[in-house]
């Protein structure tokens, strides 16, 4: 029975983690100027810029960058090209996916904390799609809170694309885009909460905002 009893005394001289904060202190670092990488590889160039100013530009801007290598006085000797071109043509694809569900904002050295919960997810839902994997279902919840307006048509053309290489994709939407791009709707209510968690109505969108039981449809 001993043994089932908390020891009042196991803790005690320890450090709780919500108290370290107090020890912690956030400061650039003087060596590298928060670049995070020693001189040597700061020394490697590509276009006249280095990693960390690389790092440092919009998605959108950096592929620009790159699309520019090797035109406008930027040009590669032939070995060079050998090496930098399926390099740089894989990067650029990569940036695409990105751009393309509208985190063309976004630069590489961008901690992952400062991240919205649905920044996040659509970077994971970028990296599916270069995986392009098949017979994979996909559940996204909200995909588009934080999103822009304008950026909203090619995140739902990202899913849309995941469908057409042979996957399922399952996603929470409130917005009204989305929920019209949908093959089959399912409209769950009739209120929230504790008013909630029936089938209303079901379909395409067209059905459902024909079913009059549907608070959705008129929307």
């Amino acid at each position: 029975a001993a043994n089932d009893e908390e020891d009042p005394d196991e803790d005690e001289g320890g450090i709780a983690d919500d108290e370290l904060g107090r020890f912690l202190v956030t400061r650039t670092c003087s060596a590298c100027k928060g670049r995070r990488l020693r001189p040597e590889a700061l020394a490697v160039k590509l276009g006249s810029k280095d990693i960390a100013e690389l790092g440092r530009m919009a998605l959108e801007k950096l592929r620009a960058f790159l699309g520019s290598l090797g035109k406008e006085g930027e040009a590669f000797t032939a070995k060079e090209a050998a090496v930098a071109e399926p390099l740089l043509r894989a990067v650029t694809a990569r940036l695409g996916f990105l751009i393309d569900v509208g985190l063309d904002y976004l630069s590489l050295d961008r901690s992952a904390q400062t991240l919205s919960s649905g920044e996040g997810q659509r970077i994971r839902l970028a990296t599916q799609i270069g995986a392009a994997l098949v017979g994979v279902l996909y559940v996204l919840d909200e995909p588009s809170v934080g999103l822009h307006a304008r950026d909203n048509a090619r995140l739902i053309e990202a899913q849309i694309r995941l469908r057409d290489l042979g996957n399922t994709v399952f996603v929470v939407e409130h917005d009204r885009e989305a929920i019209l791009a949908a093959d089959h709707v399912i409209d769950m209510g009739p209120g929230a909460g504790a008013h909630g968690g029936m089938v209303v109505a079901e379909g395409t969108p067209r059905q459902v905002m024909d079913n009059p039981k549907s608070i959705t449809g008129p929307w």
